[in-house]
This record gives structure tokens, sequence and C-alpha cells, in this order.
């Protein structure tokens, strides 16, 4: 019992993470104008529900590689129904470390949900 709490201890130390959710209601491609399209009032065409993730990696703390930023997860998502825009969307980021004392290795997430659509 002893050697149990022990490696579920040491197993909690060397493994850390968090996580954070927010909504919003339009998300656009990065290569779109938001301001034009909404002037314009054009209407649009529901393609369906869409997610995407991406992740950046980090060996200690300064070797990088990967994209995990918004705007890369948002075209991911859209390239996957040929959409322009998200409605209703959900991200979610997550930051895990493994052994965070010495930051010998970490990686970031981030996770978009929502509904394609289409401009006319």
């Amino acid at each position: 019992m002893r050697h149990s709490l022990w490696a579920i201890g040491t197993f909690v130390i060397l493994l850390t993470g968090c996580s954070s959710t927010g909504t919003l209601g339009l998300v656009t491609k990065s290569t779109a104008d938001p301001a034009s399209l909404l002037r314009q009032g054009r209407g649009f065409t529901e393609l369906g529900p869409v997610q995407a993730e991406s992740c950046r990696h980090f060996a200690l703390a300064i070797i990088p590689w990967g994209k995990s930023d918004f705007g890369t997860v948002v075209d991911k998502a859209l390239r996957e129904r040929g959409g322009d825009a998200l409605l209703n969307v959900t991200v979610e980021t997550s930051l895990y470390g493994f052994i965070p004392i010495y930051n010998v290795y970490s990686y970031t997430c981030t996770k978009v949900q929502g509904i394609a659509i289409k401009f006319e």
C-alpha cells in the first residue's frame, strides 16, 4: 500500500497540466475580412459540425515544433468541410508538462469545435 501511494505521488509530481475553455459566436478564416462580410449581409449555408486540434511541443523549454495558434486550428477545421466561417465556436486550450521543474518536455494544444458555414 505504501509503495502504491509513493508511485502515485511521484507520478503527480512528474505530470502537471491545466486547461481553459471559452465560447465565441462567429469566427472566420484568417484570410477573410469579417467586417466586409457582415456589412454586406451575405447569406450562408450550414455545412455541419466540425472540430480540429493542433499542438505545439517544447523540449527543454527552448526547442519548439508544431503550431497551436487559434488561426491555424480554425483554418484546419474549416478545410475539413470547405467552409468560410464557424458559428457557435468552443475553444479549449490545454498545457501539459512532464517533469515541470526542469521543463524537460511540455506541450500545449488548442481545440476548436463549431458549425461550419459557407457564405453565398
